[in-house]
């Protein structure tokens, strides 16, 4: 048995300092060079530190002493046009003595209460039990508005606006019906408009079948445009479908 590989020493007892392998150098972008360059060229001038120049204010518009008050409009002499109030009489003046009046005041205001209709009482209502009082006609409670002789009537600028929608749309109706006359136009049945949706619908079964029994690997020309042209005849096929069905009413020009 060959003990060269297996020698034993002393020394291989000793641990020893494990060695860390060197990092492999740090990726670095061929393109960091370019893309910098360009972000500098590209970089607008007021976009972080503001404008390259500011324009410096003139020495000569400095702040002056009470520039910015405002000044008062010039003064003017003042008339006076309002009637004055008569003057206070004079001391020598005598006044007017024995003005007597006849009419008995307290007679007069018990007859004007017995005689008079009596106030009804506001009406309120309570919503605590501290009594406190609000006016009933503004809270929402009061039914204010269906008791008006206009409640539920329909206004006049309604009915003006409909009898005014109704003739347009007489008028428009006639003008439609001699057009339809001038250009000889005829108004399909019921029975054909469901005799030709029907055979559209038919038509549309058909090109379906048709794009249903295309080959699952479209690779050459004559596929690629064979099922175009299929796509193409069944959009149209369904635009004619929803148009008929969207339409009671449908009318043709007569070819002569």
């Amino acid at each position: 048995m060959d003990t060269t590989c297996f020698s034993e020493s002393i020394y291989n007892l000793i641990p020893s300092d494990c060695k860390e392998p060197p990092q492999p150098p740090r990726y670095t972008s061929i393109f960091k060079a370019s893309i910098k360059d360009n972000m500098q060229k590209h970089k607008t001038p007021m976009k972080t530190m503001g404008p390259p120049k500011v324009e410096v204010p003139s020495p000569n518009n400095f702040l002056k002493k009470h520039s910015k008050e405002k000044t008062l409009p010039p003064k003017k002499k003042f008339y006076w046009n309002e009637p004055r109030k008569p003057p206070v009489p004079l001391r020598t003046d005598i006044p007017v003595m024995g003005i007597q009046s006849k009419k008995n005041f307290i007679n007069m205001n018990a007859a004007n209460v017995i005689m008079g209709v009596a106030k009804k009482p506001k009406p309120i209502y309570v919503d605590k039990r501290t009594g406190d009082k609000h006016d009933l006609e503004t809270s929402g409670l009061f039914p204010k508005y269906i008791n008006k002789k206009e409640y539920g009537v329909t206004p006049e600028y309604i009915c003006k606006r409909k009898e005014e929608v109704k003739k347009a749309q007489e008028e428009y109706n006639n003008f439609i019906q001699e057009n339809l006359k001038k250009a000889a136009m005829k108004r399909l049945s019921d029975e054909e408009r469901e005799a030709v949706l029907q055979g559209l619908k038919k038509n549309w079964e058909e090109v379906h079948k048709d794009f249903q029994s295309l080959s699952v690997f479209i690779d050459s020309i004559p596929k690629k445009m064979r099922k175009q042209k299929l796509e193409e005849e069944m959009k149209q096929l369904e635009h004619d479908i929803g148009v008929i069905e969207k339409h009671k009413i449908i009318y043709i020009a007569n070819k002569k």
